[in-house]
């Protein structure tokens, strides 16, 4: 339960260290050319919307995670959002690591 707080925290400070990119067009262009190394969608998200990012992120192998909801994710970068897309690999990496554990 801590790892998923932690990851929630530095969602917060990438926003603030502006390396997020959100909504569901601007992260699937982001994916299509490999700009993005994690991304992540509401486990709440519709049905449409997660096959399509599980199907994208997995043609284009970039990590994803489906385990937040909506409000887990929009409270922690202070923005009402489903899809959310980290394009820095040291936040990508230090969360992939929390979420593996």
């Amino acid at each position: 339960m801590e790892n998923r707080i932690k990851v929630l925290n530095l969602l917060g400070l990438a926003r603030r260290a502006s390396k997020l990119v959100t909504g569901q067009e601007l992260v699937l262009s982001r994916i299509r050319s490999n700009k993005v190394n994690i991304v992540f969608v509401a486990s709440d998200s519709g049905k449409n919307s997660l096959k399509q990012f599980t199907d994208k992120c997995k043609s284009y192998n970039v990590f994803l995670c489906k385990s937040f909801t909506k409000e887990e994710l929009s409270s922690a970068i202070g923005q009402k959002r489903s899809v959310i897309a980290v394009n820095d690999i040291g936040f990508a990496n230090r969360m992939k690591e929390l979420l593996s554990d």
